[in-house]
């Protein structure tokens, strides 16, 4: 599979279950959301916007993606909303590894560089590290419509948080 087929099958409306083990605290959580994924072209605003970001040229790019999510966390706790775009910008000789960038998020106020590898197993592993922290995502599919996720923050006292994640497509992407 090709890094850009990937990326297609991430598009869509997903509904997605996570569990998180607060490592630091002794805590587990639990949220269930929805997330929709969107492509977005590299001549897009946010596309180009990151990229003036991090002295990329935009057309160097496969675009980008735009996540949004609505989160029902556990009783008691607060909902939380918001999105992301994660540029790839795909190593020139081989374009299965490469960089990402990503604006701020839950983690950081500054948007966040770090790189992307698809293995022959089909599997996505992004990385992001920054002066203290290691955070590591790795993406799959079972299916078409089943997306796996884990994901691991280390910092420098080791791994603080893992979780992970299933996500059924509910709606497919638009057709262009």
């Amino acid at each position: 599979m090709k890094i850009e087929e990937f990326l297609e099958m991430c598009a869509g409306k997903w509904f997605s279950q996570r569990t998180s083990y607060h490592l630091d605290k002794t805590q587990v959580e639990n949220s269930k959301s929805e997330i929709t994924i969107e492509r977005l072209p590299s001549d897009s605003r946010e596309v180009v916007a990151l990229c003036e970001q991090h002295n990329i040229d935009p057309s160097a790019t496969l675009g980008g993606t735009k996540a949004s999510w609505d989160n029902s966390v556990d009783w008691g706790k607060t909902k939380q909303i918001g999105s992301a775009i994660v540029v790839v910008v795909p190593d020139s000789e081989n374009p299965q590894v490469g960089q990402i960038l990503q604006t701020a998020g839950t983690l950081s106020t500054t948007p966040l560089s770090g790189r992307y590898v698809l293995g022959s197993d089909e599997a996505l592993t992004l990385i992001v590290e920054e002066e203290k922290t290691y955070i590591e995502e790795r993406l799959w599919f079972a299916s078409s419509n089943l997306r796996l996720r884990t994901s691991s923050i280390k910092n420098t006292a080791g791994f603080s948080k893992m979780a992970f994640y299933s996500e059924i497509r509910k709606i497919p992407p638009k057709e262009s």
